[in-house]
């Protein structure tokens, strides 16, 4: 991709498309959350076996995401997503079609490894069409699965509601593979030949923390895992939290579309704040954030609290998952950022999956989810104690050069 290609209207045309397609594709992540307290039902589970699916569709993410990666370090974009597509496909009719708990829930490993290849390859591949604006460029690449967050959990369960949740994982999947496949040909169109140019001549990494890439891959792994434990409890279990409280499912699923809502306003604004302070220090704040606002799950749990909760928790943590991609494209070669991008998006969803699953054990052994709010909190205090120490190796690092002038 030529230099004047970089920040372009045809970049923007780009993104917004990219957008598009995290938008439907993110449905793999969101859909079992909703349908948990029927699935739970029907098959007479218990909460913590039934919130296997959702880990088992975080793993598929997390795995896919590495795998849809280095697919587009070599091939591009469109191949990823062309795969993801197809395994979305098949991973909803299998889920619709599944007559145990045991194939409903292996099926979204399927699922969640098509949805992979609409985050993080996204994210990494709208690094390379912009400079200035790199941070906003990834931060509303990433904002395609909040969209999706936002007007998938409603709809799923109207339609689970209406037509029963087989029916509806079904049209799901017929949906995502027609909608889906005609976004990306119209994104394929508008790649052209460039791809490959625009990533050889990508700028050289903006920061230097003095740390292998594989040891800072893995810092960021660390951080990753611990941040998402923490950001699971709220997102996984609001519908049933809702439901054991007694205010029913449908609010829980009202709750965790504000949540994402509000998720992509500090997803956008992460990406203008990173293009100013960095990476690290926008991480460093959101995870701040995120901690503050589950201490407030642990003492209110009014209706009406909960959906101030919920927005406040959407607006604080949104931004945190971008951030490590934006920390990946200031401090490693371009060359390996998507592949790099979806190793930490693998531990981010390690994360989201034990966080997931470790609240719904909680909840069985305890009866309540107030431990696993303080679960979270302790994971999320092990994440800022890794950003506060890369943050301040970035101001030695940055005092040391000014001393050498």
């Amino acid at each position: 991709m030529p230099a004047f290609m970089l920040d372009s209207r045809q970049a923007w045309i780009r993104l917004a498309l990219a957008l598009v397609i995290g938008s439907i594709g993110s449905v793999g992540m969101w859909s079992v959350v909703v349908v948990l307290p029927v699935v739970q039902a029907e098959f007479a589970a218990t909460r913590g076996a039934a919130s296997l699916a959702f880990t088992l569709a975080m793993l598929g993410f997390g795995l896919g995401g590495v795998a849809t990666g280095r697919l587009t370090d070599r091939f591009g974009i469109v191949a990823a997503i062309g795969a993801g597509i197809g395994l979305l496909g098949f991973g909803y009719a299998g889920a619709g079609l599944s007559t145990s708990l045991w194939q409903f829930t292996l099926v979204h490993f399927v699922i969640g490894a098509g949805a992979s290849a609409t985050f993080g390859p996204l994210m990494a591949e709208a690094s390379h069409w912009f400079l200035r604006y790199r941070g906003v460029a990834v931060s509303i690449a990433a904002t395609g699965n909040y969209l999706g967050g936002t007007i998938w959990p409603p709809l799923v369960n109207w339609a689970t509601q209406s037509y029963g949740w087989r029916a509806t994982h079904i049209a799901i999947g017929a949906f995502c593979v027609v909608s889906m496949a005609l976004v990306l040909a119209l994104l394929r169109a508008r790649m052209g030949g460039h791809v490959a140019a625009g990533h050889a001549a990508a700028p050289a990494p903006r920061i230097d923390l003095q740390l292998p890439t594989n040891t800072l891959t893995a810092l960021l792994c660390i951080a990753a895992i611990a941040c998402c434990v923490a950001m699971a409890m709220p997102q996984v279990h609001i519908v049933a939290y809702c439901g054991d409280l007694g205010y029913g499912v449908a609010r829980g699923a009202e709750m965790l579309s504000l949540m994402l809502a509000f998720g992509i306003i500090s997803r956008i604004g992460s990406g203008f704040l990173a293009d100013r302070i960095g990476g690290i220090a926008t991480l460093l704040i959101g995870s701040v954030a995120q901690g503050a606002a589950l201490l407030f799950y642990l003492f209110f749990d009014s209706l009406a609290s909960l959906y101030l909760i919920s927005a406040m928790f959407g607006l604080f943590q949104g931004g945190i998952v971008p951030c490590y991609a934006i920390i990946v494209r200031e401090a490693m070669p371009a060359r390996e950022a998507a592949t790099r991008v979806g190793i930490v998006i693998l531990a981010s969803v390690m994360g989201m999956s034990l966080g997931g699953w470790i609240s719904g054990a909680i909840f069985d052994a305890t009866g309540s989810y107030a431990a696993a709010f303080l679960n979270g909190i302790a994971w999320n205090a092990l994440n800022i104690a890794i950003m506060v120490a890369l943050l301040l190796r970035t101001r030695r690092r940055g005092r040391s050069r000014v001393a050498m002038a």
